[in-house]
């Protein structure tokens, strides 16, 4: 059984903001900086969050990585990526490109 403490934590007022203050293009970039780390085996969710984080080189400073996590859903439901585990647990959920 899981409890609230194994699921990422809930971005701060602050990132929240700075969210809010993404543009499409930015969005845009950052689901082509996550895509571009799927393959067709499966990676850790953590791992293709912090490769992507790590591209932009602070670009992003103030997005969280649950944000990235929460773009990365919004792929699955798109069918483009494939998922096993829970989304909103990221060392615990793996991803891969749809096949």
């Amino acid at each position: 059984m899981s409890n609230a403490r194994d699921f990422d934590s809930p971005p701060t007022e602050a990132q929240l903001q700075r969210i809010a203050s993404l543009s499409a293009s930015d969005l845009a970039d950052i689901d082509a900086a996550l895509l571009a780390l799927c393959i067709p085996q499966w990676r850790t969710l953590a791992r293709v969050v912090g490769g992507a984080m790590l591209s932009f080189e602070g670009r992003f400073a103030g997005v969280p990585d649950t944000y990235f996590a929460q773009r990365v859903a919004r792929l699955i439901d798109a069918g483009v990526l494939e998922v096993t585990g829970d989304p909103r647990r990221m060392r615990g959920c793996e991803i891969r490109r749809a096949g």
